[in-house]
């Protein structure tokens, strides 16, 4: 006989997260991370209990392909904002191994000055296969440190899919860095990310690459006047910045500060957050469905042969979902 597992006991998680203690910070946020019942169970309390501690963070969603210099730009600016009093938590969503699950989890290291500084915190979550790489559990980790005192926090994306998506609809402001070179960066951007960026900064803007990001620049503020303008209180802007030379990262962040500020005197910073909680609430739904067709035994020993017929042809794919659904008792 196995021993008993001891109960989590969920009010000293809590009273521990919100005295700012980072090791419960972390035990916290590998139980929401955890995918065993029990654990489950107890991080949904958890949450809930400390939701009233929540919300009073700048929330930033950070992407761009890899090689931007997302990792050395967010040190940068994160160690600015810790010199200057705030408490900064970088959500670092890694691109889980499509065979293992595992995670590069490299983040961490390249981030050399916020590692190790007392203010910030800094949580690499693997992606575990979810939708553009956002990983399931970075909205209840982003709560987990918003209770714990973090007012800044980063969610950095992989920068691949629609991750991109998936992290403007949990933060305030959406941060795109991009590349010199405005040539080959126009032709390869996706105008979908153009459309939700809020800012787009152009990085390595120092040196020999000064000139070409001042065309970069350039070329984007082009692009972004050709599509259909946002409405709301904030047009996107685009700026030049070098994290690795940490030049104008004290203008970037004032201009996080304005387009948040914009957005909550004309009220649409409450309202797009009450949106977000009601998605999140959607999405939850729809990945407790998935977890029932995995874990239907009747469906498992209809699945394969419905998927070989949709495969062959033999059965539109319509008609499958029909049956997984009548299956399911929908």
């Amino acid at each position: 006989m196995s021993p008993q597992r001891p109960a989590i006991d969920v009010d000293d998680y809590a009273a521990r997260i919100r005295a700012g203690e980072r090791a419960a910070l972390a035990r916290a946020i590998t139980l929401v991370e955890s995918r065993r019942t029990d654990h489950q169970a107890a991080a949904r309390a958890l949450v809930q209990s400390l939701l009233p501690d929540t919300g009073k963070a700048v929330r930033i969603g950070i992407t761009g392909v890899p090689g931007v210099g997302k990792s050395t730009t967010i040190d940068a600016l994160g160690s600015r904002l810790t010199a200057a009093g705030h408490r900064v938590a970088v959500l670092a969503v890694d691109p889980s191994s499509t065979r293992t699950g595992g995670s590069i989890l490299g983040d961490k290291t390249r981030m050399n000055r916020l590692a190790l500084d007392p203010n910030a915190y800094v949580r690499p979550s693997p992606s575990a296969g979810t939708l553009g790489g956002v990983a399931a559990k970075t909205r209840e980790s982003m709560l987990l440190a918003e209770a714990a005192g973090f007012d800044v926090i980063l969610v950095e994306t992989v920068g691949i899919g629609q991750s991109e998506v998936a992290v403007a609809d949990m933060t305030d402001v959406f941060l795109v860095l991009m590349l010199p070179g405005a040539g080959d960066e126009l032709q390869g951007i996706k105008k979908g990310v153009l459309e939700i960026a809020d800012i787009i900064a152009v990085n390595k803007a120092d040196g020999d690459g000064a000139a070409g990001a001042r065309a970069a620049a350039a070329e984007y503020k082009a692009a972004l006047r050709i599509l259909d303008a946002q409405s709301g209180a904030w047009e996107p802007e685009v700026l030049t910045i070098s994290g690795r030379a940490d030049l104008n990262l004290d203008t970037l962040w004032s201009r996080v500060l304005a387009c948040r500020a914009a957005r909550e005197a004309a009220g649409e910073l409450r309202a797009r957050r009450e949106r977000q909680q009601v998605r999140w609430m959607w999405t939850m739904v729809e990945a407790r469905f998935r977890e029932r067709l995995a874990e239907d035994s009747r469906l498992a020993e209809r699945l394969p042969a419905l998927e070989r017929a949709v495969a062959s042809g033999e059965t539109a794919p319509t008609m499958a979902a029909d049956e997984i659904a009548r299956v399911l008792g929908f």
